[in-house]
């Protein structure tokens, strides 16, 4: 079939006219973002994407004008077709919360937001106890585990010797109390946005699943941005101070009294009270 032929407006109902494939948006479309490119790069870049993008435009104008191409699609016979849709005129029967065949969002009901900050606070003092008891023990400081945390921060603490690391330090002590603190807040909300999503044995998860994952990121990570801190951290202890934090963030958040969502509301009043009837 000549370009003429497709051009030609068709009334025949066994066929259905769509426009024609052609590539011109993407060759004008890769121009545009070539001539973008070359701000930044080269001038020759944007030149080539100039011509490109001209070239674009031109045959999709071709495409379109003075007669826009199609291409003719061949339908089924009338018997071979879908049957048009027919109407019902029955009743839709309104169901509640709860009730069977009910298509709720799940989860019904989370933990508050407060409880995810309460557990973030009992965790990361859990935590800091587990780490502070290895600084004690096997360093025989109790500065050791503060500094070395404050390294991701200050680079004289990451190549600072042992002896530094194990002596008081003012600036390192005020970063590692904020930054724990930060992340143990923050990790103890996450907590109770995710806990509720889980399968049951929320205790496993938060506790012992959620430490692993996140020690084993950051022990690669580290090993990529800081070497030399990673050679330091006793990865050993640090999976026993995160299965704290866990175990303890876990026990404050699944303790908490649920708090239904918001597709429990009622268009009369406000969602009712965990364990209420609705």
């Amino acid at each position: 079939m000549t370009p003429a032929d497709q051009a030609r407006p068709s009334s025949r109902p066994d066929v259905m006219e769509l426009p024609a494939p052609t590539a011109w948006p993407m060759v004008l479309a890769l121009g545009i973002t070539l001539v973008c490119s070359g701000l930044v790069t080269n001038a020759v870049v944007s030149v080539v994407g100039f011509v490109l993008a001209l070239a674009g435009g031109v045959g999709w104008w071709r495409q379109v004008l003075p007669v826009e191409q199609v291409e003719h699609i061949p339908l089924r016979p009338l018997p071979g077709r879908a049957k048009p849709i027919v109407p019902s005129g029955a009743g839709v029967e309104r169901i509640t919360i709860g009730a069977g065949g009910h298509r709720a969002r799940i989860p019904v009901e989370v933990q508050p937001l407060s409880a995810g900050l309460k557990g973030g606070i009992v965790g990361g003092v859990a935590m800091a106890v587990v780490a502070l008891l290895y600084g004690v023990l096997f360093e025989r400081s109790l500065w050791y585990p503060i500094n070395l945390l404050s390294a991701a921060a200050m680079p004289s603490m990451a190549q600072a010797d042992t002896a530094t690391l194990r002596a008081f330090s003012g600036p390192a002590l005020l970063i590692g109390i904020v930054a724990h603190g930060a992340i143990s807040v923050l990790a103890g909300l996450l907590y109770a946005v995710i806990l509720p999503m889980l399968p049951s044995r929320h205790m496993l998860w938060g506790g012992l699943v959620a430490p692993l994952l996140w020690t084993g990121f950051l022990w690669a990570l580290l090993g990529v941005i800081n070497p030399a801190l990673n050679a330091r951290v006793d990865w050993t202890w640090f999976i026993a101070s995160q299965i704290a934090f866990g175990l303890a963030t876990g026990v404050v958040v699944s303790r908490a009294q649920p708090v239904p969502t918001m597709q429990t509301a009622s268009p009369a009043g406000p969602p009712p009270r965990a364990g209420t009837p609705r």
